[in-house]
């Protein structure tokens, strides 16, 4: 094994575009939970933070249960594509989306239930509708926990080692991350190179959880 930039990069790209797919529907679902009177809602959020205490590996033989070749959606994803869906970048993006869900749909939902239920009463008694108050009152009150959000599940995609491996691989150059890359490394007895891929990951992950102290941080009077 050598050393190559392409498992940060594509960690990078990884976490970016899954912390992307998952602010999207966690905004959906996390608005729909707080907004609706939703029946079996504990059943539901439950379902939604088993990626959290989950095992690796049950998640990423589950995912190959759901999309692999033998079954219904990875048939036809192979029939759209031309090509399975395992052992791909799309599985590592996946597979980074469903670890990272849970902590932007806790962040968002944090954030929304924190929003003043008079200013969205005053916000609907002038005709706001229920896009105007999400978009233009709900989610700029709620930017720090948006930012939680981000933060978090950018880290945990980015981190996110067990289920890649399972469902998407590591095979260098093209689904090796950064994780799996030091996985392979200490695998190999290349502890040199495993340090390197340890010490960027912790680099990054301190930069960005750093950020989201200042960030979030209220300053209390004395």
């Amino acid at each position: 094994m050598m050393w190559s930039w392409h498992p940060v990069q594509l960690s990078l790209v990884v976490a970016s575009i899954a912390t992307g797919i998952v602010f999207v529907f966690a905004m959906i679902v996390a608005y729909w939970m707080t907004e609706k009177n939703v029946k079996g809602r504990a059943i539901l959020e439950t379902v939604v933070f088993l990626p959290l205490v989950l095992p690796p590996t049950v998640i990423g033989f589950l995912l190959i249960i759901i999309f692999g070749n033998n079954s219904f959606v990875g048939q036809a994803i192979s029939w759209l594509t031309g090509q399975p869906l395992l052992f791909t970048v799309t599985a590592a993006v996946i597979a980074a989306s469903v670890v990272a869900f849970p902590l932007m749909y806790q962040s968002l939902k944090t954030g929304f239930q924190m929003v003043d239920d008079t200013i969205r009463g005053a916000a609907k008694v002038d005709g706001a509708s229920n896009g105007k108050l999400l978009f233009l009152i709900t989610i700029p009150l709620s930017y720090r926990s948006i930012a939680t959000g981000f933060i978090l599940s950018f880290t945990r995609a980015f981190g996110e080692f067990g289920a890649t491996l399972m469902f998407a691989g590591n095979i260098p150059g093209k689904t090796q991350t950064i994780p799996t890359a030091i996985y392979l490394a200490i695998e190999s007895g290349q502890t040199t190179i495993a340090t390197y891929y340890s010490l960027i990951s912790i680099s990054f992950s301190f930069v960005l959880l750093f950020m989201m102290n200042r960030l979030t941080r209220v300053d209390v009077k004395k």
